[in-house]
């Protein structure tokens, strides 16, 4: 833009200088080198020069120049207001357009692109993409709020379905329905177990938001896998017993392995899976759970394994997604809040390790998780 103006003025005073000359020739019949030294002569000392015809020449070159002059500022002036819009003016008003659009809350639109890698075009492109991110964190709190308010709706559910079973337990005794010790000690027993399902869900509750904000507390320290695991499948057994489901555990870690890693937050991630199993088993009898410890490499791994009725294919990359419920699992009545498999997936990747899963419907479900080995020399 700046060597337009400067490329037409040395043209346009070549073409003047080369007409007055042919004039020279045409008018006074001189050659072409005498008629260019008559004006170069003419236009440097133009009170020394005796001709007349010598002042007229320079007054119609001079008013040629002047002519050029304005010719050129005019068609710059031009080029100069048609850049100015296109370029700066035309983005700058889709720029204020999107400004308003974002005020108002309106994300779903496109600037566009346009204006190549100049200052101008650079600045619509990086709008473009703060209104994308925009966008994208909107839609992302939706979804959140959406699964929110599913959350809700899910801890309601389950808070109100044990609250109104302790409720009518407790009514029977009061009014004499429980007249035997029997009886009684039956509906006590059915009350703890609610009371202990509501404790849980809300210990599970008290880890989300934990897992929310990233303040998950650990107390990492060096566990020996046998010990650690076996105490473990011990209390999870305990538990299966008195729902009438078969508990396998085998560990074939050496006796020596050893892991670094906070034994309550690792026990809670065992603990959520086969709760996870045993609330979606499907079954009343026959129900079966293998606990499998493997020494791969420098790792253990670890191997849940259910019969229960499985998960779709196109669900398993999404059951370690906070408030995710499979099809299946809102039409049972375990409920559950969509959170358990979530907190594994985060108490595992922060402990350094892999969390997955394979499934396959009406056979089963198998969670696999690896742990890094510790080392002598490492930092504790």
């Amino acid at each position: 833009m700046i060597f337009v103006p400067l490329i037409l003025t040395v043209t346009m005073f070549t073409a003047v200088n080369t007409y007055v000359i042919a004039s020279l020739q045409e008018s006074y019949g001189v050659e072409y080198d005498s008629a260019k030294d008559f004006v170069q002569s003419s236009l440097s000392d133009i009170s020394e020069s005796e001709e007349g015809i010598s002042e007229q020449m320079y007054r119609e070159y001079l008013v040629d120049m002047i002519i050029c002059v304005l010719v050129i500022l005019l068609f710059t002036a031009l080029m100069l207001t048609f850049w100015t819009y296109t370029g700066i003016v035309t983005p700058i008003r889709r720029l204020q357009l999107a400004t308003n659009n974002i005020k108002e809350g309106r994300l779903n639109f496109s600037i566009g692109q346009e204006g190549g890698n100049d200052e101008i075009g650079l600045l619509c492109q990086d709008f473009e993409a703060m209104r994308e991110r925009l966008k994208a964190n909107a839609d992302d709190k939706l979804r959140q709020d959406k699964a929110n308010r599913e959350l809700i709706r899910n801890i309601s559910h389950d808070l109100k379905t044990p609250i109104t079973s302790i409720k009518g337990y407790v009514e029977g005794i009061m009014d004499g329905v429980a007249d035997t010790p029997e009886k009684q000690e039956k509906y006590l027993r059915i009350i703890y177990n609610k009371a202990n399902e509501m404790d849980s869900l809300i210990n599970e509750l008290t880890v989300y938001s934990q897992l929310d904000t990233n303040e998950i507390p650990y107390n990492c320290q060096v566990l020996n896998v046998r010990d650690c695991f076996d105490d473990c499948a011990e209390e999870i057994s305990m538990d299966l017993s008195e729902k009438n489901i078969s508990f396998v555990y085998e560990n074939f870690c050496d006796k020596d392995d050893r892991i670094k890693a906070d034994s309550e937050q690792l026990m809670r991630v065992i603990e959520n899976i086969v709760s996870n199993s045993v609330k979606y088993m499907g079954k009343d009898t026959g129900g079966s759970i293998r606990l499998t410890l493997k020494d791969v490499d420098n790792y253990i791994q670890i191997e849940i394994e259910d019969n229960g009725a499985g998960i779709a294919k196109e669900d398993i990359p999404y059951i370690f997604d906070r408030f995710f419920r499979t099809d299946s699992s809102r039409g049972t009545r375990a409920g559950g809040s969509g959170i358990g498999l979530s907190i594994v997936k985060k108490v595992v990747e922060d402990h350094g390790g892999k969390v997955w899963a394979t499934s396959e419907i009406g056979i089963g479900t198998c969670m696999f998780i690896i742990l890094k080995k510790y080392e002598e020399g490492e930092d504790e």
